[in-house]
């Protein structure tokens, strides 16, 4: 070797220059090195699969299998049975000729569409896969024909090894030489598990359409031919029956492809509403909405094959006397919700925050009514959750220096968006209610301050915080604006509850579980839940101030009454509703200590109720009537402490505390010295010297800001902006203020200051005015009397006779006596009174007065 290692070493020009001879040689040399490196390859291999195939089971003992054990799912307690996971396996063994080809077919086209044409493998998409799972860190798996996945399931076990896949090939082989095809098939489809305690096609047929397989109609073959992929995700009594009749089309034009059936014959199938078809699950299960999550999760973590076969004993968290009066109660209510409200569908939540452990789960009013979806699982459906998602918004505002005093102004504001479109968010009843605390604007519902909460912490802000609460969806913080505090994103109500829960522990988050603990046949502890301290996410004093908003009656009673379904009078229940548009969802989610509870009501085709069909009136009596129950013979727990008062007492000297509205106050101007504008009621302009002393005021008013002006949002602790305009929503928020107080401040005690000094024009009826009293004839002498009017007070009063000055003063009034000059006899005197105020406005009188003496 080393020899022929060195001819490669060599320049090629030496190498040219080499005999024919000696090139002979050398790839003669070089020809048996790779004859020796293929065989010892070979050897290799040969003797790898040698070595596993000595402990491979016979083929010929294919039909000798060990029977499968079911899993058995219980409540909390271990008394109650939920449900039999597949029990006692159901197996009818037919033969291939009543087996119709539509089965054959669908089968074919969705597992192994080479099936008649391989032997037994395929070495390509064993490698494949193989690749796939190295990239991915796992065991060897997927890649399989028919013929390995038959050999999986009746010889060999569900382990995910490379060594189980050479078993699984040098089996598939052997399968292959001794049975043909057709018995293969005959075979596999007599063997595979369909779910719900189905095996083999026959029993498939029989359990989810009450037939003989021989008797299935094309799109029936296409449905039941999709489930062994996975039994329980695919199940048609589960909460994925979107995806299985998309895996069905799938089939069909599959089918078409391969010239199995028609383009005619697949567009019917596909019409077909085949899930309907369905009968009624006959298994005696409890709790089916529940079941099925935990299913799910077994099915997620331990795989298919574990579920139906490995005998499995699972404890979970369900309370069973809760959930049946759960059930009970979604029941009755959604039935009245129908009639009332065209409302035909509801789900409960209920879950112990101290644990995460969920104790109830309804996700429908009826899981087998076809009528209403009622299969599908609402409580894990993503929907919009309305102005239920409004306490993670202004709790995140706490966190950032905001408080339950801080006012918000519930104005009329356009809050116009990136691309330029309006943005005018209406409050459920299309008033405006001015300056309110955060307090009053959340336990009421009010859109626009939520609106505003939302801009002050910033919506991304508000997402990231949600999250960590326990909310899982809101993947993608750019699709959102400031509509996702009015219920713009999409949460599940599992998830909806799991936050709340974090809220009711005063701030610290537990991860939700279905599970206390799983065994094998055996006894062995798979999984068990273990009490854990949690983590906690956001500061108790901080959830103490959104508990004390959402627990006290009298702050929402303006808008949902003193005596509505969340007034508990003998404890502390924090709770909200939520209402989407054009009212599709209603919401009641809520907590004390012990437990949090969430209900959803509404349509599952997302069509809208009535008017009126808000969250207080379709969910909040289901909540009621629940935590009456669930709570009946609970000690009161009460929340963390919240003292407004404290509050602000504490913060007197920070400098933050001086900012109107942060501060809970709002910017003040005491003792103002006005006047009232004549002729315009309650209007008014600061007192100057065209104001008469009389009529000026002393009188309180509001400077009119919204909060923008006084707070830096990303920093509201920090001092006041110097240019608050350089915030985009700074002027749209003034002009929504300004507005408001412009139409509601003469029925406001609290008036807007005003920002103009009074004008000369508006108090022009308190001008000056004189009056000159003298006789028309008169003889060498007369008297003259001047009286004046003047709101400001005379500062000159001058009286003159032809021209002459005969009387200076200050005086309101003066009478002198005038003795007529000689000249003058037989002519007249003209008098002239000028009068001059203190604002320096004056007026004149004149008076012709004959005269004529002997």
């Amino acid at each position: 070797m080393k020899r022929l290692f060195s001819i490669f070493r060599r320049s090629d020009q030496e190498y040219l220059g080499w005999s024919a001879d000696r090139k002979k040689r050398a790839l003669k040399m070089l020809g048996w090195a790779a004859l020796w490196g293929i065989g010892s390859l070979f050897i290799f291999t040969v003797a790898i699969f040698a070595w596993v195939a000595k402990d491979l089971p016979s083929p010929g003992k294919v039909n000798s299998r060990v029977i499968p054990e079911s899993t058995k799912i219980y409540d909390r307690s271990g008394d109650h049975l939920l449900y039999d996971v597949h029990g006692e396996e159901k197996r009818t063994i037919v033969p291939l000729t009543d087996i119709p080809q539509s089965v054959r077919f669908a089968t074919i086209a969705l597992e192994d569409q080479d099936f008649y044409s391989h032997h037994g493998i395929k070495f390509t998409s064993i490698l494949r896969s193989i690749l796939n799972d190295i990239r991915r860190g796992g065991a060897a798996q997927g890649g399989s024909t028919i013929t390995q996945q038959f050999v999986k399931n009746s010889l060999l076990t569900d382990e995910k090894t490379i060594i189980r896949k050479v078993k699984e090939v040098i089996l598939s082989l052997e399968i292959e030489q001794k049975f043909q095809k057709d018995e293969i098939l005959s075979m596999y489809l007599n063997e595979i598990p369909y779910g719900s305690n189905a095996y083999g096609i026959e029993a498939a047929a029989q359990t989810f359409f009450g037939k003989s397989a021989k008797d299935l109609s094309l799109d029936e073959a296409a449905i039941l031919a999709s489930l062994p992929n996975a039994p329980t995700y695919y199940s048609p009594y589960g909460s994925h029956t979107e995806n299985l009749v998309a895996r069905k089309n799938y089939a069909l034009i599959q089918m078409a492809k391969l010239g199995y059936i028609t383009q005619e014959q697949t567009d019917a199938a596909v019409a077909e509403k085949t899930v309907d078809k369905v009968q009624p699950q006959k298994n005696i299960i409890a709790a089916p909405h529940f079941v099925m999550y935990v299913k799910d999760y077994l099915s997620q973590k331990y795989g298919e094959n574990v579920i139906e076969t490995m005998g499995l004993k699972v404890f979970t968290t369900l309370d069973w006397d809760r959930q049946n009066e759960a059930q009970q109660i979604v029941r009755d209510q959604a039935i009245d919700n129908e009639k009332k409200w065209n409302a035909e569908n509801a789900a409960l939540v209920a879950m112990d925050p101290k644990t995460g452990q969920i104790l109830t789960m309804v996700g429908s009013r009826d899981y087998f009514d076809k009528s209403i979806d009622g299969q599908v699982n609402v409580s894990i459906r993503e929907r919009q959750p309305g102005s239920s998602f409004k306490p993670y918004v202004y709790l995140d505002a706490f966190t950032k220096g905001y408080s339950p005093e801080t006012i918000l102004y519930d104005t009329e504001t356009n809050f116009s968006t990136d691309d330029g479109k309006d943005y005018k968010p209406q409050n459920y009843n299309g008033k405006f209610n001015g300056p309110l605390p955060m307090k009053e604007a959340l336990a009421q519902s009010l859109n626009i301050p939520a609106v505003k909460a939302l801009y002050l912490v910033g919506a991304k802000d508000a997402v990231s915080f949600a999250k960590n609460l326990g909310i899982t969806s809101l993947n993608d913080p750019n699709r959102y604006g400031l509509s996702l505090v009015l219920g713009g994103g999409e949460i599940t109500l599992l998830d909806h509850v799991n936050a709340y829960s974090t809220l009711a522990t005063g701030g610290v988050k537990r991860e939700k579980t279905a599970i206390l603990r799983i065994e094998d046949a055996k006894g062995n502890v798979l999984e068990e839940y273990k009490d854990s301290p949690g983590t906690r996410v956001v500061d108790e004093k901080y959830v103490a101030m959104l508990d004390f908003i959402m627990s006290h009656n009298e702050f929402r009673a303006p808008v949902f009454g003193t005596n509505n379904p969340l007034r508990f009078d003998n404890r502390p229940v924090a709770a909200k509703t939520g209402t989407t548009n054009e009212f599709r969802d209603g919401w009641t989610v809520g907590f004390t200590p012990q437990i949090a509870v969430g209900v959803w009501s509404g349509n599952n085709d997302n069509t809208p109720m009535v008017t009126g069909a808000d969250g207080i009136n379709v969910a909040a009596p289901i909540f009621r009537k629940f935590m009456d129950y669930t709570l009946r013979n609970q000690a009161v727990e009460k929340f963390p402490e919240y003292d407004s008062s404290k509050y602000l007492e504490d913060n007197k000297d920070q400098d933050w505390m001086k900012k109107p509205l942060l501060n809970g106050r709002l910017d003040k101007q005491d003792n103002l010295k006005v006047c009232e504008i004549p002729g315009k009621n309650n209007k008014y302009c600061i007192a100057n010297k065209y104001c008469p002393d009389s009529e000026v005021k002393k009188k309180d008013f509001v400077t009119v800001h919204d909060i923008l002006y006084y707070v830096d949002r990303t920093n509201p602790l920090e001092p006041v902006p110097t240019d608050p305009k350089k915030d985009p929503q700074f002027q749209k928020w003034e002009d929504g203020v300004g507005a408001w107080y412009k139409d509601n401040g003469k029925k406001s005690d609290m008036q807007s200051a005003p920002t103009d000094e009074c004008k000369e024009s508006d108090f022009s009826k308190y001008k000056p005015s004189v009056s000159i009293s003298a006789p028309d004839t008169a003889g060498q002498s007369f008297t003259i009397s001047v009286s004046t009017d003047a709101a400001y007070g005379v500062d000159s009063l001058t009286v003159s006779a032809n021209g002459n000055e005969i009387s200076s003063g200050g005086n309101n009034s003066v009478s002198v006596t005038y003795d007529v000059p000689s000249d003058k006899n037989g002519s007249s005197v003209k008098i002239n009174a000028t009068i001059k105020d203190g604002n320096g406005n004056t007026a004149s009188d004149e008076k012709n007065v004959s005269v004529s003496w002997l």
